[in-house]
């Protein structure tokens, strides 16, 4: 029952700013995790961000620490993913996850998340 829909994904300047959303249907956010990962081709995914959907509270990869946010709408039924200064190497599929049991405890861990969205590719040209 529980849903996740990614978009906002486009090519985009390096150095540009882009925003994706995860439309989020079926799910109850009080106490719970969502994040964001992303999957260059041939690799691992890879945790860009997180968020306590009950407090707010943050988290982010190294890679993109300082130029991406994470962030919920006033209702809570869509998560925000803010890319700014972005790099070729922000090429990717990204994608939402959520975690309907924790707090975002160990929220890099992808065996954590219950529910994923389909992924919505970012291209970061030169």
């Amino acid at each position: 029952q529980v849903q996740l829909m990614e978009s906002g994904g486009t090519s985009v300047a390096a150095g540009g700013s882009l925003r994706l959303s995860c439309n989020v249907s079926g799910y109850y956010y009080s106490g719970k995790c969502m994040a964001w990962f992303r999957r260059v081709s041939g690799n691992e995914r890879e945790a860009v961000a997180a968020i306590s959907t009950g407090d707010g509270s943050t988290y982010y990869g190294d890679s993109v620490k300082g130029r991406f946010t994470i962030s919920q709408d006033n209702a809570e039924d869509i998560v925000y993913l803010q890319m700014n200064h972005l790099k070729p190497e922000d090429t990717a599929v990204y994608y939402c996850a959520a975690d309907i049991h924790d707090l975002c405890l160990n929220w890099r861990r992808r065996t954590i998340y219950e529910y994923w969205g389909q992924g919505t590719q970012v291209t970061v040209y030169h």
